[in-house]
């Protein structure tokens, strides 16, 4: 079953089957500003061309003109969010190989001195939960675990509850001083993907260029139709609709992917990388996977 605002990873669909997804498009989001270009479109070709009388003096090539630069455009917003959404993952990518080196270090101390088997056990529990955490602080969502209630960075405050627990061990001579600096370099790398992942919530793509863009995008479909009538006739409405559909899909794009934390069908999928660390954490550490929790890849393939 598909969850909703899920990511949706697919398995390969040959090129038929491809052009009917529907799940996972953006064409959804779309479907009203293409049934008003679909209307404008009507308008023009039953008119002519004329707007209140007049006829509207357009040709095709302003329009290709216009294109030209509104294409080199739209390929920089949509450089700019990919990048937004790789280095998201990226990141994610990261905290994943820093929670398994310091849980597996961890539970290494444990099993060679059962005497520390429950302040490990503490950690390694608080280690399956930061990236719980994380995804909440980054997507505004309530904790079904409460922790840290009065704090607003959970995930630092964890981390640094980390620090402070193996430090801890390290002063009363259980934990070596090699030790101490293996632990510490995957905390501080811990640090440096919440940072990160901080950073790019916090610091959206500049308004002024969404709104350039959106701007840019409207006023040259709604220009369209009257430009093509004399061309193409009839063919007017479809040739409007289908170009309109590929600008509009591409800013509708741009805008998920420059919020790669979002609930969206094209987000990073959060619930399921965090289901792998906390799987994998369970693992090293010899416990039990919950049955409810699928075997094999995490991720909602359709």
């Amino acid at each position: 079953m598909i969850r909703k605002f899920e990511m949706i990873v697919r398995a390969e669909k040959n090129w038929l089957k491809l052009l009917f997804v529907w799940e996972g498009s953006v064409i959804k989001r779309i479907i009203p500003q293409l049934l008003f270009m679909a209307c404008v479109s009507a308008i023009a070709l039953l008119t002519d061309g004329h707007v209140f009388g007049d006829k509207i003096p357009l040709n095709t090539v302003p329009f290709t003109l216009v294109g030209v630069a509104l294409t080199i455009f739209m390929a920089f917003r949509n450089n700019a969010s990919y990048d937004r959404y790789w280095e998201a993952r990226k990141l994610w990518g990261h905290l994943l190989i820093a929670i398994r080196g310091l849980a597996s270090i961890v539970i290494a101390i444990k099993r060679a001195h059962p005497a520390l088997t429950p302040r490990c056990d503490s950690i390694v529990h608080a280690l399956r939960l930061l990236p719980s955490l994380l995804k909440s602080q980054l997507r505004g969502d309530p904790l079904g675990e409460v922790c840290y209630a009065d704090t607003v960075y959970k995930p630092t405050v964890l981390c640094h509850q980390l620090r402070t627990d193996l430090y801890a061990l390290n002063a009363e001579g259980l934990l070596s001083d090699m030790q101490l600096l293996s632990c510490d370099e995957q905390i501080n790398e811990i640090f440096n993907v919440i940072g990160g992942c901080e950073r790019i919530k916090s610091t959206p793509i500049p308004f002024v260029y969404s709104v350039l863009l959106h701007r840019t995008v409207y006023i040259y479909c709604l220009f369209l139709p009257f430009g093509l009538v004399d061309i193409i006739s009839y063919a007017t409405p479809f040739i409007t609709v289908f170009l309109s559909y590929t600008l509009f899909a591409l800013e509708s794009i741009a805008s998920e992917l420059a919020d790669p934390f979002a609930r969206s069908p094209n987000g990073l999928p959060l619930d399921a990388i965090t289901r792998t660390i906390e799987r994998t954490v369970l693992e090293l550490n010899g416990e039990a996977i919950p049955n409810d929790w699928p075997v094999g890849n995490d991720f909602i393939l359709t």
